[in-house]
């Protein structure tokens, strides 16, 4: 039986149960769709989007991802359980928010400020106006605290109004993850998510865990209460909260929380309605699917075996202490057997893409609705697991050096008889259904020749076949976005502005770091100075060194033999370093003591990111 064969089954003989809940307490959504942006021209969601999604599935659509997608979609405020609200769907992300009595706890306030803001406007139209009494980040990730400033102000919480609640190392985690790796990550991001796309069946359907993320403003405000250790009680209005940590799972800080007065468990990004990954296709460090099972493990007998409901940052909530338990358990499982598994076929001598090509999880748990790979999948899980304990490295010396690309593929193809032999290959090969064989030959084909209208062509026509089988909502973007560059070339896009909230709860180190990534080598090498800067408005010393072609950088440190001593506020520094204003801008503020000509020499070599790079193309 075919995949898509598989799908059609599981789909037929749907038990219908996960729709049950997700529509369990809908009270209303609404009455306008658009949420407009605050500060730039467009929308910062639209919840018709998916409007498309109503009855059977298009052909051009997986049917799994189909059911899927339409459940991710239900949008509006529903009602958990007495005092327990969340809305959905009006982000990538859902919202939670619970009644403490004088007032609110927003849990994971969603991507965008306009979105955060448009579901407290649902809350309060249907609830009734209460303050905001604390604000909860499960875990790192902008999606779930990039919309704070649409629920409260930096204000409030200085002013002790509104309580920020994160776990341990937070703040550090939000604001270094895709910073140094940024630029790259946001351009596969575009992939993963169908962001160029438009919504429809023959379109981006849903990236699997969620909607596409909204488009907003993002927000940040620093936590003000730290979440430590496993067992840590913490009570808001008349709310008590039990949390325990998970760091290293979905993200490096992680946490759930239970809530002893409601028999409900809050499982954050751990358990989800869908496989999650555990290396993003838009890249990050490779997540530990072993510690991941272990912390589920962990919440089975802290939290699940005493819950009635339990309700998470993705997909819908669970009812029953029973379904709740069977959930956590074989969500745990799947990852459990994707670890020991990889590694007992790593052991045996198999590489990367033959264990991916071999693994499967026991029926038992592939037939799991949310352990279906929406978004994660079996076989880049596996590779993520190899990754993560030896490396890309399969061991055949023949890929230990192998040639990139456009040499590669202009050799391939001349020893196939030369490009009209390999299209012919190809056109054959999509033919007969093998897309994967004919794919691998017209990438070799496009990257001899990328000016070979008929091979973008067919490689377009092959992605865009692939994309529609695909079960993973981010197989099916990530294709379909290839397809849509093959043809209509890459979209021009502004690269994404700094956030100013972000910007601030950087360290120098931080940003240092982001400028030594980007220092053009050959200016670099052409040079040899040390300056040292101090920043007058946060009080520090930071001295920079250049030699070697290295931009090297050392907190608390003072060179008296420095070439020059740059005096400067925080933001000078990164308009100056980052953003690429002219020093003389700031001739009023900066004060530059000895040769005032290096920080100029700084500044000229550090180079902005290319944010539209090809990746289909040469």
């Amino acid at each position: 039986m075919s995949s898509l064969e598989e799908a059609r089954e599981l789909v037929a003989n749907d038990d219908r149960r996960d729709f049950e809940f997700a529509e369990r307490g809908f009270i209303a959504t609404r009455k306008d769709p658009v949420i407009p942006r605050d500060t730039a021209e467009g929308n910062a969601y639209d919840l018709s989007a998916y409007e498309f999604l109503d009855g059977d599935a298009a052909d051009t659509v997986n049917p799994s991802l189909w059911r899927h997608a339409r459940i991710l979609t239900k949008h509006g405020l529903f009602k958990v359980m007495d005092r327990i609200y969340q809305v959905r769907g009006f982000d990538t992300s859902t919202v939670t928010f619970i009644d403490a009595g004088e007032g609110w706890i927003v849990v994971d306030p969603l991507t965008s400020v306009e979105a955060a803001r448009a579901a407290f406007e649902l809350v309060t139209e249907h609830l009734g106006e209460k303050p905001v009494l604390s604000v909860i980040y499960s875990h790192s990730h902008a999606d779930h605290y990039g919309g704070v400033g649409g629920v409260t102000t930096p204000e409030e919480v200085a002013a002790g109004k509104v309580s920020i609640i994160a776990p341990l190392g937070f703040l550090e985690e939000a604001v270094s993850e895709n910073i140094i790796a940024g630029p790259a990550m946001l351009r596969r991001a575009r992939y993963q998510f169908g962001l160029t796309l438009d919504h429809g069946p023959c379109g981006e359907t849903t990236c699997g865990l969620g909607p596409r993320p909204s488009m907003g403003q993002i927000s940040l405000i620093a936590p003000t209460v730290d979440v430590t250790h496993t067992g840590q009680e913490i009570t808001v209005g008349n709310v008590k909260m039990v949390f325990q940590l998970t760091p290293g799972t979905e993200a490096p800080a992680e946490m759930n929380f239970y809530l002893p007065e409601f028999r409900a468990v809050f499982m954050a990004e751990n358990a989800n309605l869908c496989m999650h990954n555990l290396l993003p296709a838009r890249g990050a460090l490779v997540r530990d699917s072993k510690a991941w099972a272990d912390y589920l493990t962990e919440s089975i007998r802290l939290f699940a075996v005493k819950s009635d409901v339990m309700f998470a940052a993705h997909g819908i909530p669970r009812f029953g202490t029973e379904e709740i338990v069977d959930f956590l358990m074989k969500h745990r499982d799947a990852y459990k057997f994707l670890h020991d598994q990889t590694i007992r076929l790593m052991n045996t001598g198999l590489t990367p893409t033959e264990i991916a090509e071999v693994l499967k999880l026991p029926d038992v748990l592939a037939k799991q609705w949310y352990n279906r790979g929406y978004y994660g999948t079996v076989s880049h899980n596996s590779k993520a697991i190899y990754q993560r304990y030896i490396g890309w490295y399969d061991g055949n010396p023949a890929n230990l050096n192998p040639l990139p690309p456009e040499p590669a593929g202009e050799r391939y193809v001349e020893a196939m008889g030369g490009m009209d032999a390999v299209l012919k290959l190809a056109a054959e090969a999509e033919g007969k259904g093998e897309l994967r064989w004919a794919a691998t030959l017209l990438n070799h084909a496009v990257f001899a020749d990328a000016e070979n209208e008929q091979a973008r062509e067919q490689l377009a026509s092959v992605y865009t076949k692939l994309g529609f089988e695909s079960e993973a909502g981010t197989w099916r973007n990530m294709y379909l976005t290839g397809a849509q560059e093959l043809t209509d070339g890459v979209a021009e896009l502004m690269p994404a502005a700094p956030n100013a909230d972000v910007l601030m709860a950087m360290t120098a180190p931080m940003l240092l770091d982001i400028a030594a990534v980007r220092t053009n080598p050959d200016k670099a090498s052409a040079a040899n100075f040390s300056i040292n800067i101090e920043l007058t408005d946060r009080k520090e010393t930071h001295l920079v060194t250049v030699a070697n072609g290295v931009l090297i950088h050392e907190t608390g440190v003072v060179d008296k033999s420095a070439g020059a001593t740059v005096k400067l506020a925080w933001m000078e520094l990164v308009l100056t370093l980052l953003a690429g204003m002219p020093v003389s801008q700031f001739k009023e503020t900066i004060v530059i003591e000895g040769d005032a000509a290096l920080y100029e020499t700084l500044t000229g070599m550090i180079e902005a990111p290319t944010p539209n790079f090809n990746i289909v193309t040469p």
